[in-house]
C-alpha cells in the first residue's frame, strides 16, 4: 500500500496488523551525461514499490532531495544542507512514531545521505534517553539498496570495475528500466571515468568534468535494469524481514 494513495482510515486499519513502514529516500543530482538527475530517488522508489507488491507493507512518499552539496557545480542538482536533511528526517520519523509506527525502514539511493540520516536517528534516540522515556525504542534502519549481496554480485558480473562509484551503470540501468522513455544515448569520453575523492562542488567539477566517478554508464541498459531490480528486490525483502523480526 502506498501512503500517498491511501486514506487515513486505511492507514489506521493497517496499523492494527503492522507497525512497519518503508520510506524511500534519494537525491536530486547529476548522474553524468546519460544518467537521470532523479536517479537516486527513482531507484529507491522503484524498489520500495515493488516491495509493496510482494508483501503487505506501507510505503511512504519518497524523500527525493538529499545531501548533495558536492554536485552543485552541475546544473539541475538540488541539495539540502546536512542540518536541513537531519531536521527533515527527524520530523518524518517523529510524525510516524506518533501514529504508532515502530519500525521505520529507510531505503536509500544516495551515499551522501548516510551520515546525516544516521545522525537524525541518533537525535530521535537521544531525545528519548535524555527524557528518561520508558516507551518502546523506535526501530530505525537505513538500507543502501546497492550494497545487497545479490546486487553486488550481479553488478560485478555485468560491469566489473566499470561500475565505479557515481553514475554507475547499475543505478543508471535501474532508473532507465523504471523510465524507459527517458533513456539517453550519449557518447562518453573516456568510456570509463577516472576515480578519486569527492570534495566541494567546484573541486568536483574540476576533477570530474562530466560528473562520473570511476564508472562507465555506457554499459547501462533497460534489460540490465530489469535484472538489477529483481536482485535489489530480493535483497531488500530479505533485509526488511530480518529488520522487522529482530525483536
Amino acid at each position: 500500500m502506498l501512503l500517498q494513495l491511501a486514506t487515513w482510515p486505511e492507514v489506521e486499519t493497517y496499523l492494527e496488523s503492522s507497525t512497519a513502514v518503508v520510506m524511500p529516500i534519494g537525491s536530486t543530482e547529476q548522474h553524468g551525461p546519460n544518467g537521470l538527475i532523479g536517479t537516486d530517488a527513482i531507484c529507491a522508489e522503484t524498489i520500495a514499490r515493488e516491495m509493496s507488491s510482494r508483501i503487505d507493507v506501507l510505503v511512504g512518499p519518497t524523500l527525493a532531495v538529499g545531501m548533495a552539496q558536492h554536485h552543485l557545480a552541475f546544473p539541475g542538482s538540488i541539495t539540502l544542507k546536512p542540518s536541513t536533511l537531519l531536521a527533515l528526517v527527524r520530523d518524518v520519523v517523529e510524525s510516524l512514531l506518533c501514529h504508532g509506527f515502530s519500525h521505520l525502514y529507510f531505503l536509500n539511493g544516495h551515499g551522501g545521505n548516510v551520515a546525516t540520516v544516521g545522525a537524525a536517528f541518533s537525535e530521535v534516540w537521544s531525545t528519548r534517553s535524555f527524557a528518561g522515556s520508558s516507551r518502546a525504542t523506535p526501530r530505525l534502519r537505513l538500507r543502501n539498496w546497492w550494497t545487497g549481496a545479490r546486487v553486488m554480485a550481479l553488478s560485478a558480473e555485468l560491469f566489473g570495475n566499470a561500475e565505479g562509484s557515481h553514475a554507475t551503470p547499475s543505478e543508471v540501468s535501474l532508473s532507465w528500466y523504471a523510465h524507459a522513455d527517458a533513456v539517453k544515448d550519449v557518447s562518453l569520453t573516456p568510456e570509463q571515468a577516472p576515480d578519486g575523492v569527492i570534495r566541494d562542488a567546484a573541486d568536483y567539477r574540476r576533477l570530474f568534468p562530466d560528473g562520473r566517478i570511476g564508472s562507465n554508464p555506457g554499459l547501462a541498459s533497460v534489460a540490465h535494469g530489469e535484472r538489477i531490480l529483481a536482485a535489489a528486490l530480493e535483497d531488500a525483502l530479505e533485509d526488511f524481514q530480518r529488520f522487522t523480526e529482530a525483536d
